[in-house]
């Protein structure tokens, strides 16, 4: 619309017109000049807003973490949320806010962060995130923190877009009590139950068992690994696996099928 009343604020004035055409045409140039130049102002608006609500709603960066160090192409990097995942926020009117650790999280991370790259994504400011890590983990095994300016705003949700960590998506784990909703890639989530404030709580403690299998068989791509578990409670599935392998190995020594050199 807008090229065509450009179009037609520009006609040419016919060599021969009369003096009356002539002014006619100069007068409607004019007018037509005026929602031109209200379009136009229109469109370079909408263009600064539509900017401005693109930097909000994509991660600030199409890599948000530095490059892996060569001698470490080889680490699975473990991503966590932080809300009802390894901490709870509770607010009181006789106390105000006051942040909880779910219980395991000091052995979770002192025990996964000798074989993980660890990093915390959430989708809270940096401003609350940075001093609930500082306290949360102060011998530092999480080795990245990234807030809500790394998620991705779509539908009024902030979601975790693990393709833009700088990271080999088949060796990205994402752990959070909401992960098949805040993530853009489920094939790499490992859900489990929200914490609020259970004591009796073990999920993290549960889970470490399969994540150091995993670290240590180092699979070519985790999403496979992840998706051979139907049951959704991973810990447990990976428990009776275990049990079961342990059997068939006992059956197959009492039958003698297993020698040695």
């Amino acid at each position: 619309m807008t090229r065509e009343l450009r179009k037609k604020s520009k006609q040419p004035i016919p060599e021969d017109a009369s003096g009356f055409e002539r002014f006619q045409a100069m007068a409607y140039s004019a007018a037509m000049k005026v929602p031109v130049a209200a379009i136009e102002v229109y469109l370079d608006v909408r263009s600064q807003i539509e900017d401005q609500i693109r930097g909000f709603s994509e991660p600030v960066s199409d890599k948000l973490l530095p490059d892996l160090l060569p001698q470490e192409q080889h680490v699975l990097t473990l991503v966590l949320d932080l809300n009802e995942t390894l901490v709870y926020s509770d607010w009181k009117r006789e106390r105000g806010w006051r942040t909880f650790k779910r219980p395991g999280v000091d052995a979770f991370l002192e025990q996964l962060g000798r074989f993980y790259e660890i990093v915390v994504y959430s989708d809270q400011l940096s401003m609350y995130v940075d001093p609930v890590v500082d306290r949360l983990d102060p011998k530092g095994n999480i080795r990245h923190r990234l807030s809500r300016v790394a998620t991705k705003y779509e539908n009024g949700k902030h979601y975790r877009d693990l393709s833009k960590l700088n990271r080999n998506p088949a060796q990205v784990l994402y752990i959070s009590s909401h992960a098949k909703e805040s993530s853009l890639q489920p094939e790499n989530c490992v859900e489990i139950k929200p914490w609020k404030l259970e004591s009796d709580d073990t999920q993290l403690l549960d889970l470490i068992p399969f994540l150091e299998y995993v670290a240590m068989v180092r699979p070519s791509d985790i999403r496979a690994v992840l998706a051979s578990y139907q049951s959704g409670d991973i810990a447990a599935e990976f428990i009776e696996r275990s049990k079961e392998h342990q059997r068939r190995m006992q059956e197959q020594k009492k039958s003698g099928r297993i020698w040695r050199r």
